[in-house]
């Protein structure tokens, strides 16, 4: 069975679509994300979200999502006891009863619901430690693919939180000023602004990196700390 990257690469050469058209189209849905994302999911080193892969599935023409990432018809699907011959004589019956209109399905679509947030970029806001009060951002409008709970977006740089988080891809943060050890978040530490883990060890807090290669940052007495908010998605 092909992966979940396998099947997005192949259908997007398929349409003759490059990465960064793929990108342009998810800015429609409310996904601001680089060319390195979709590269990434291609690879499987990541994977999008649940809402995401629904928005791939919109812009690649995947209409039977079962079958395209599982392999075999969904189990409750008429369709499943049916030869391909079967399968085109029903929908065409479909058609029929579409086209009469005695048979439409009434519309209860809700629209989505859409707001206005601030989104960072977090290497220009590091150096002052007012990153909250600052006013390097820009207003972006986001819809329901962005946790209720966050309160602004950053979009943040390098390597260092892959492969969870690669680079130029947007994080959605709580702001508070409280959480927990094992929660990722944006602290201020010293003049710099960071995407991190909050690492609590008999040797005390700590900030950790998700990609292996670099090295706990410690947090000490005589540094100047601050919480900014709780990574939500």
């Amino acid at each position: 069975m092909n992966t979940i990257g396998k099947i997005i690469q192949d259908r997007r050469k398929e349409l003759k679509l490059r990465q960064p058209d793929i990108t342009k189209q998810l800015e429609q849905f409310g996904y601001f994300i680089n060319p390195a994302a979709v590269s990434s999911w291609e690879r499987n080193v990541t994977q999008p979200n649940a809402t995401q892969l629904l928005a791939l599935c919109k812009i690649l023409g995947i209409t039977n999502i079962y079958d395209t990432f599982i392999g075999e018809y969904t189990p409750d699907d008429p369709f499943s006891e049916l030869n391909e011959e079967g399968i085109k004589k029903a929908k065409e019956y479909i058609a029929l009863l579409v086209k009469s209109g005695d048979y439409a399905r009434e519309d209860r679509s809700v629209l989505p619901s859409c707001r206005e947030t601030r989104l960072y970029d977090l290497p220009a806001s590091a150096g002052t430690g007012a990153f909250l009060d600052s006013d390097n951002y820009e207003i972006i409008e986001v819809g329901n693919e962005v946790a209720p709970e966050a309160d602004f977006g950053v979009r943040i740089q390098g390597d260092s939180m892959e492969p969870q988080y690669i680079d130029g891809q947007i994080v959605w943060v709580q702001q508070t000023e409280e959480i927990a050890p094992g929660e990722i978040g944006i602290f201020y530490l010293d003049g710099n602004a960071y995407c991190k883990k909050l690492n609590c060890g008999g040797d005390g807090f700590s900030l950790v990196s998700l990609n292996p290669k670099y090295d706990p940052i410690r947090i000490r007495k005589e540094n100047s700390f601050k919480i900014f908010g709780r990574v939500v998605c």
